[in-house]
């Protein structure tokens, strides 16, 4: 499964970004809009889940539980430093999807026992659109986590996060993987929704 990270850069806003990814074939898509007011947030959300739906794609908002709740979104992906999944838990209920940031094997671990439905797992390398990044993983890190993981009987899907691009997609989902979340590597293409679509058949073919 690849997932897709909303961005912008001078070419395309949040909107587009999506609208592209969609085009693509993406079945998978986190807004994250990160310094943007909830009003800001909820404006580009209602237009992205409107288009997700159309598509048939898993709309998945950053952070932002209350909007998740209101506007009756996928699901909400918690980072690090935002609300513990548990809390999230509690308010959601079990219709709705959870996914939290992870950098170690201990995050993994805490994730899962407190309810979360997958994992992000990351930095793969290091990103310009994240700031005050984690210690980044590298394939090493990543069969290291997921050899813990098998140890310690965690069954959680974990996704690959930070800096990927086409090239690193084979090598990565040999460590394990469950999937790869893209951003840059798609907004940042000549043809966005073609590199989408390439990204996706590189994927599929693990």
């Amino acid at each position: 499964m690849i997932q897709f990270i909303s961005h912008h850069n001078e070419r395309y806003d949040y909107l587009d970004s999506i609208a592209l990814a969609l085009e693509g074939g993406c079945k998978w898509v986190q807004l994250r809009m990160k310094g943007a007011t909830t009003d800001e947030l909820r404006a580009v959300a209602v237009k992205s889940q409107q288009m997700c739906r159309e598509r048939g794609a898993t709309f998945i908002i950053d952070d932002n539980v209350a909007l998740v709740r209101e506007l009756h979104a996928d699901g909400v992906h918690l980072g690090r430093n935002d609300m513990p999944i548990s809390e999230a838990r509690r308010i959601l209920g079990s219709d709705y999807i959870i996914g939290g940031t992870a950098n170690t094997i201990d995050d993994v671990e805490m994730h899962y026992r407190s309810g979360a439905n997958y994992i992000g797992c990351g930095p793969f390398r290091y990103t310009t659109t994240k700031s005050n990044l984690s210690p980044v993983l590298g394939l090493q890190g990543y069969s290291n986590i997921i050899a813990e993981m098998k140890r310690r009987g965690l069954e959680i899907p974990v996704v690959a996060i930070g800096g990927i691009t086409a090239s690193d997609i084979p090598q990565i989902m040999q460590t394990g993987m469950s999937g790869i979340a893209v951003s840059g590597a798609v907004l940042n293409a000549e043809n966005p929704a073609e590199e989408m679509k390439r990204l996706i058949k590189i994927e599929s073919k693990r």
